[in-house]
Parts: C-alpha cells; sequence; structure tokens
C-alpha cells in the first residue's frame, strides 16, 4: 500500500518541486545584481552608482540591487563566480577577470574619457619632487595593488623612465583606495604617490585637498581603462538591453547628466576586449600578470 501511495504521489511531488525551482530561478532573473572596483569608499560608491542603478531599473523593468565589495579582487571574483551580474571594472581588474574566466568577461560600455585616461603623481610642493627621478629614495603610495590608474600604468611609466620602485623606494605603501592615497601624501605618511586623475580633480574642484600645500608634478601619457562588464553566460538580449541603456545616457537630459556627473563621466561609448590588450601588455611587463 505505501509503494502505490508513494507511486501516486511522487509525480505531484516532483512537479511542485519543479515549478517551486522554476519560480526561484524566475525570482532571481528579476534582479540585476550589480558591483564596483572599490576605488573610493563604500559610502561614496554608493552615492555615486545608486542613482545609475535606479536609472537601469527604469530602463530594463527590473529591480537593480548595487552592493559596493570590499577590496579589487572580490569584485574580479564575483563576475568571475557570476555572484553579480554586472560591474565596473578598471582596465587591470577587467583583464584579471578575463584571465581567471577564460576570456568569457564581455565588455560593454566605456566613459568616453576611458579612451584616453590617465594617471597623476602627486607630492608636498615643498618636498623637493619635480619629476620621477626625484622620487628614488622616497616613501611612495599606490592605491589597490590591482588597480590600474593607481598601480599598474603608474609603475609601468616608472619602468619606462629607468625606475624599480623596488629598487629605487625607500618604501611602498597600498593605500587601497584613490582617496586614502591623497590623504596619505597630505598626512605626511608618504612623499609621493600616484593615483586616477578624475579623483584628484574632483578632490581639486570639490576643495577638499589645497594644491597650494599638494599638488600634481607628473601626469602620464593616454589609456585605456575602466569598463562596465559581465559574463559571456548572460542572455545576449539583456547584454544588449544593459549597453545600450548606458549607451543612451545623454548629457542634455538633466536626469542624465547628474548620473553621468557622478559617474565623472560626459557620456558612455562603446567597447571590446581589444581596447585593453595593451593593459595586460603592460601587466605582464611589470611583472603583475
Amino acid at each position: 500500500m505505501l509503494t502505490s501511495f508513494i507511486a501516486r504521489v511522487l509525480p505531484f511531488a516532483i512537479t511542485g518541486l519543479l515549478a517551486l525551482s522554476a519560480a526561484f530561478a524566475a525570482s532571481a532573473q528579476t534582479t540585476l545584481r550589480v558591483t564596483t572596483i572599490p576605488e573610493e569608499a563604500a559610502t561614496e560608491q554608493v552615492r555615486k552608482f545608486t542613482p545609475l542603478a535606479n536609472y537601469l531599473e527604469k530602463q530594463l523593468g527590473m529591480k537593480v540591487l548595487f552592493t559596493p565589495v570590499t577590496d579589487y579582487p572580490a569584485a574580479v571574483e564575483s563576475l568571475v563566480n557570476k555572484k553579480v551580474d554586472v560591474v565596473w571594472f578598471g582596465g587591470f581588474t577587467f583583464v584579471q577577470a578575463n584571465i581567471r574566466s577564460g576570456g568569457k568577461i564581455v565588455p560593454l560600455a566605456q566613459r568616453e574619457e576611458d579612451t584616453r585616461f590617465q594617471s597623476v603623481f602627486i607630492a608636498k610642493t615643498n618636498s623637493g619632487i619635480k619629476s620621477l627621478a626625484d622620487m628614488k629614495g622616497k616613501q611612495v603610495s599606490f592605491g589597490s595593488q590591482s588597480s590600474t590608474s593607481g598601480h599598474l600604468m603608474p609603475r609601468s611609466f616608472l619602468l619606462q623612465a629607468g625606475i624599480d620602485p623596488e629598487k629605487d623606494f625607500k618604501r611602498i605603501a597600498y593605500s587601497g583606495a584613490h582617496d586614502a592615497t591623497i590623504a596619505s601624501v597630505v598626512s605626511g605618511k608618504v612623499d609621493a604617490a600616484a593615483l586616477d586623475i578624475t579623483v584628484w580633480k574632483k578632490f581639486v574642484a570639490d576643495n577638499k585637498v589645497d594644491t597650494q600645500s599638494v599638488n600634481v608634478f607628473f601626469t602620464t601619457a593616454p589609456y585605456f581603462n575602466y569598463n562596465w562588464s559581465v559574463h559571456a553566460d548572460m542572455p545576449s538580449d539583456m547584454r544588449e538591453k544593459i549597453k545600450a541603456a548606458l549607451l543612451a545616457l545623454n548629457p542634455a537630459n538633466p536626469e542624465h547628466a547628474e548620473i553621468l556627473k557622478l559617474n565623472r563621466a560626459t557620456r558612455y561609448v562603446p567597447t571590446t576586449p581589444e581596447n585593453y590588450k595593451g593593459l595586460e601588455s603592460a601587466a605582464r611587463s611589470a611583472g603583475l600578470l
């Protein structure tokens, strides 16, 4: 009798479980999970990207959840392991994620500024540091070790100038974020530092740093940088919708203009994996890959 009962009930149980699984899957697909590399403090990341998340909700017709991560490697692993759907990467973290995933990370869009990005080196104006060569024997800070503009490219330009940070600097520090890099120079913890030019310009524009006391002594040549990326396993129609929404941000629209301003962007433009081949070569030459 028990066997007969199980035979009658089991098909309905299986059907119910399948339906429940489908419901959970459908529920999961109604939320787009977004994160970014933590180039600045978490509170600043939330302030900058929440309006963009709200915009994407309207454009995609689904909930968008923005959650900061603790460090750069966490952002890489989150997308590689599909714990999130969309990530704002620096050029170097994109390269790292693409290698880790076996070439399965797809860059959708970058800011127009990212087609010609630059890093700056800063020091106290009374430090006597006026050139890269003057940094020899000094205490120097980079940002995160995985930062493009705060480590990889500054290191690459130093090596091109014949300066080996490990041999020529008294001490190397890693601040973890661009705002912390500025603070390390202002406080005197280090003599000089390298960071993202757009963060520097924002600090100057917001009067958060006194350029009479701390200022730029070297600006790098341009290179490709940040982008919004997704995993190649994301359905192509969703991928295209996200890309179209980013490209549709129009500075002539006041709401869009505010989002672009927070993202330190004039507009978003399409990008391709080929744009980051130069960064990969620079990382290999610098011994970072």
